[in-house]
This record gives structure tokens, C-alpha cells and sequence, in this order.
């Protein structure tokens, strides 16, 4: 797929992933639930590689990674990043 065929969601999406994961690889303190952030941003890194990604799964991702590093202040800016670029997949279909 050249530049000029991928959707810019999907884009937007990897680069907000990429930032949160040097944010996040650079932040000094350990917390109990790095690993699941740091584990969900390379999900959702993947994801971004196949296409448009799966919505569900991409927000299931959001959730765990906002659980995991919500309360690390350092780390908010970043989070919003990767939220908004999920946030313009728009919602599920409903069931």
C-alpha cells in the first residue's frame, strides 16, 4: 500500500501509538500495570500495520492502556493522543 492509499485514520492512530510507547518507555517509574500498557500499545502498534483495525478491539486496548497509566500525570498528554486517534474510528456497530 503506498502513502497516498492508506487511510489517515490509521496514520494518525500509529503515530500517537509510537509517541505513547517512547513516553512511555522513557518514564522513569515503575508501576504495577506497565506492562499491560506497554503490552496493549504494541497491540494496537500491530493493528495499525493490517489496514483499518478492528473497533472493538482498538477501544478493549484504550481501556486497558487508560487503566493502566491513567493516574501517571507524565503520561496524560500522550494518552489523549492515542484516545482522540482511536476516537475517529467512530463507534461499534451496534448489535
Amino acid at each position: 500500500m503506498s502513502g497516498s492509499d492508506e487511510d489517515l485514520r490509521v496514520a494518525e492512530l500509529r503515530t500517537a501509538v509510537s509517541r505513547l510507547r517512547r513516553e512511555l518507555a522513557a518514564h522513569p517509574a515503575e508501576f504495577p500495570d506497565r506492562g499491560i500498557a506497554e503490552d496493549e500499545l504494541a497491540v494496537l502498534a500491530a493493528m495499525t500495520l493490517h489496514g483499518t483495525p478492528e473497533i472493538p478491539r482498538l477501544r478493549r486496548s484504550l481501556l486497558l492502556i487508560a487503566g493502566a497509566i491513567g493516574s501517571v500525570s507524565a503520561l496524560s498528554r500522550g494518552l489523549s493522543e492515542v484516545r482522540d486517534a482511536v476516537e475517529v474510528f467512530g463507534e461499534p456497530p451496534r448489535r
